[in-house]
């Protein structure tokens, strides 16, 4: 599903006495987050001052928050990007982009249902399809993903035995 603004991050915490805040990543590499340089918070672009990882957080120096008591406001704050500000890869999406989209097998045509959730594994992320059977598909595009189509809601999956969770 296209979205205009993607949820990228929460805030969880103030860093130091001087109005820094910590920022939780939503998706991956927190190095990711630094290349932005507008925020969207609570509906407002903002503009850090400084944006710099920590260990897996990221540190953020945001404009009028100056003192710790100012950082701690905005505790549980989510922050969103614009998705056209965003310059992913080819074949990559955010996970928030394949929720609800409908899944078909590549080689029938099949509808078997629509993506509810994506779990991030050490080895790759996993779809979880539901329709009249639950999928369970690894995020590996040509052994599993054959193509993925957002404007047409469309994602197509080499079927192996066993990927629904009621085969044995």
């Amino acid at each position: 599903m296209k979205l205009d603004m993607i949820k990228i991050g929460r805030i969880v915490n103030a860093h130091g006495i001087k109005g820094e805040v910590r920022v939780q990543p939503r998706d991956g590499d927190p190095h990711f987050l630094t290349e932005f340089d507008t925020f969207y918070l609570d509906g407002k672009p903002v503009h850090p001052t400084a944006c710099h990882v920590h260990k897996s957080l990221v540190l953020m120096k945001l404009p009028g928050v100056d003192d710790m008591n100012d950082a701690l406001t905005l505790k549980d704050k989510v922050l969103f990007i614009r998705r056209e500000d965003a310059r992913l890869p080819e074949g990559e999406y955010f996970d928030d982009e394949l929720l609800g989209v409908q899944v078909y097998d590549e080689a029938t045509g099949a509808l078997l249902g629509e993506i509810t959730r994506v779990d991030t594994y050490p080895a790759s992320k996993i779809y979880t399809v539901k329709g009249e059977k639950e999928y369970l598909v690894p995020a590996v595009k040509d052994a599993f993903i054959r193509s993925v189509d957002l404007a047409e809601n469309r994602m197509e999956i080499h079927v192996w035995e066993g990927l629904a969770t009621d085969e044995h």
